[in-house]
């Protein structure tokens, strides 16, 4: 369903249902319209029956994780579990007979084409970042709660230890735990057809044209929860795209490319191309140039309800390519269009502790933020020469 755009610089206010079940559980002290993200906390209106289980595939380090998990969720909570198709193709799995009497109780679906959207109650993932980033990309709208164990290698939005999972997993199911809502983008990129369509004029000439340019355009939408990033692909030559805020041109992206990237975004490609970190619970976009041809060229952060746009200078020497949380990749030519904003469904993520603490815990366990050999105390008698 489409959303009008608000013209206000805040973003839009984010839904505060998950899913067919889940909820934020509302402060009736609250005296902001906007909740306090330290009081963010999930609640049921239902007791949760469904849950997705979603795993790294050909990883086999986690096949026993998974079977464990799967194990517990039929047998000792009789949830109803959701399992991706080609999670089942693995060999370890199909062939294991021990395992047999569990997967004829799965649901299974298959990507892009079997909607679970208000089947599935929560989401629990197994394997690193990329596995919640790939959650994320199944929900085009309402995203159900999601519980990430850190099964990966860098586990940044993953802060679940995966050894006290069943009383965890029955935390959740009872309700009542923090969760902070990470901001998604609206990213609608419309192309130009390129197919040309033949007629004949009065005179019996068969003339090759590009058609109605109405009919003639293809518009695709997606929901990204990490970044959008357009660069200058197999090319030797910069990347030369124009970039609009709310209708006007702020400036020309000249170098390898430009990042957008939401604030859970800020600490993945954005980081490492010299932007700064930024909490998920802050309302922001983030425009950062990658190697940009001007030594002033720097990361800004705009306000989120802003609507962006990007297109292919008139001056571009090739085409560029865009993708989506590393998904999707795609050629942009003249004419196409990029248009980015914040979305209305942003992703539900399940805290360990809260979400200041995990964030700062991540910073440390995974970036090493301010990693340093302390100082020497420097004692009085040294203190005098």
């Amino acid at each position: 369903s489409e959303t009008k755009r608000n013209q206000s610089l805040h973003g839009p206010s984010p839904v505060t249902t998950f899913g067919p079940k889940a909820c934020m559980l509302q402060n009736p002290q609250a005296v902001m319209h906007i909740q306090d993200p330290a009081s963010q906390r999930l609640t049921w209106n239902k007791p949760p029956k469904s849950v997705l289980v979603i795993k790294k595939i050909q990883d086999a380090s986690l096949l026993q994780p998974f079977k464990e998990l799967c194990v517990f969720l039929t047998e000792h909570k009789n949830m109803i579990v959701y399992v991706e198709k080609k999670v089942l193709a693995d060999p370890a799995i199909a062939g294991d007979e021990s395992f047999g009497t569990i997967i004829q109780k799965f649901c299974t679906f298959r990507e892009d084409l079997d909607d679970i959207s208000n089947r599935v109650d929560f989401i629990i993932c197994l394997g690193g970042d990329g596995t919640l980033l790939y959650a994320s990309s199944l929900f085009q709208e309402s995203v159900p709660p999601v519980m990430a164990f850190h099964l990966g290698s860098l586990g940044f939005l993953t802060p679940f230890s995966f050894e006290t999972y069943q009383s965890q997993v029955t935390q959740i199911i009872e309700g009542n735990t923090a969760i902070i809502l990470r901001s998604r983008l609206r990213v609608r990129v419309v192309k130009e057809s390129r197919e040309k369509k033949a007629r004949v004029d009065e005179k019996g000439i068969l003339i090759m044209s590009n058609g109605d340019s109405e009919g003639s355009r293809k518009a695709l939408q997606y929901q990204v929860l990490n970044e959008v990033v357009v660069d200058r692909g197999p090319s030797s030559y910069l990347s030369n795209v124009d970039l609009f805020l709310d209708g006007h041109l702020i400036t020309t992206v000249q170098g390898d490319g430009v990042i957008v990237s939401t604030p859970t975004g800020s600490t993945a490609y954005a980081v490492a191309a010299g932007a700064s970190m930024i909490h998920p619970n802050v309302p922001a976009i983030m425009i950062t140039p990658i190697c940009p041809h001007s030594l002033s060229f720097r990361p800004i952060v705009v306000p989120a309800g802003v609507e962006l746009k990007i297109m292919l200078s008139r001056e571009a020497r090739n085409t560029a390519w865009v993708s989506f949380d590393g998904r999707k990749r795609q050629e942009i030519c003249h004419g196409d269009s990029i248009t980015i904003t914040t979305s209305c469904f942003p992703v539900p993520s399940i805290c360990f502790r809260d979400p200041v603490n995990d964030w700062f815990e991540s910073l440390a366990q995974c970036l090493h933020w301010n990693v340093r050999k302390k100082q020497n105390y420097l004692s009085s008698e040294e203190d005098e020469f």
